[in-house]
């Protein structure tokens, strides 16, 4: 009886410690997907944010945005929330910068500040630029930074690239002068949402996914 017993206890013993090890296993599987970050000051609002995927480069386009092109700081809109129902169910993400040309009444151009290849995200910022407000953000643009590449929204065409082509704020109003801000096309509407949110769902390593 007694050897049984010891055995039974050694057994329980040996269960609890594989037990113990597997957890272990997954706190350290879970720890080591939590990558450390630094904090950096934002350009536009002066809070802190995490330094991590393009924020660096988010942080030349909105200097470059003020001090080369003429936009105020109200002008800039940071992590424009954007929210839409697809294939039935909500999808809630954010949009790097939203530019207007007065103070955020009239949204101008939309932009996705990228720290990899800038040809395979415009799809992806012309989609959101569509579906973001009740009418169609004139222009898109994806930039590192460095360069940059801007879409006509309406026609998903390119209209230019390098940072040279991004409009002033005094081009912009301009511009706006003769734009119809276009409601997008209902019959197309659904499709467009599948392909942002494609796209968009890509993105995991943004401050709102920590």
């Amino acid at each position: 009886m007694r050897s049984h017993f010891d055995k039974s206890l050694c057994l329980g013993a040996f269960v609890a410690i594989l037990s113990g090890l597997s957890g272990l296993g997954k706190e350290l599987m879970v720890s080591n997907t939590l990558k450390p970050y630094t904090m950096i000051t934002d350009f536009v609002t002066g809070k802190d944010l995490p330094n991590i995927g393009a924020e660096v480069n988010r942080q030349a386009i909105e200097r470059f945005l003020v001090e080369q092109k003429g936009y105020l700081k109200e002008d800039i809109q940071i992590d424009a929330d954007i929210e839409m129902i697809v294939a039935g169910e909500l999808y809630r993400s954010q949009l790097d910068l939203v530019v207007s040309v007065d103070g955020g009444k009239t949204r101008f151009m939309a932009i996705k500040c990228v720290a990899g290849s800038l040809g395979s995200r415009e799809r992806e910022i012309v989609a959101a630029a569509r579906l973001l407000d009740n009418y169609q953000i004139p222009f898109s643009m994806v930039s590192d930074g460095k360069t940059a590449i801007v879409l006509d929204t309406v026609s998903g065409k390119k209209t230019g690239e390098g940072m040279n082509i991004i409009p002033s704020k005094k081009e912009a109003i301009e511009k706006l002068e003769s734009f119809d801000l276009l409601p997008f096309p209902k019959d197309r509407l659904e499709r467009e949402k599948l392909i942002f949110r494609t796209y968009d769902s890509e993105n995991v390593n943004v401050q709102r996914n920590i």
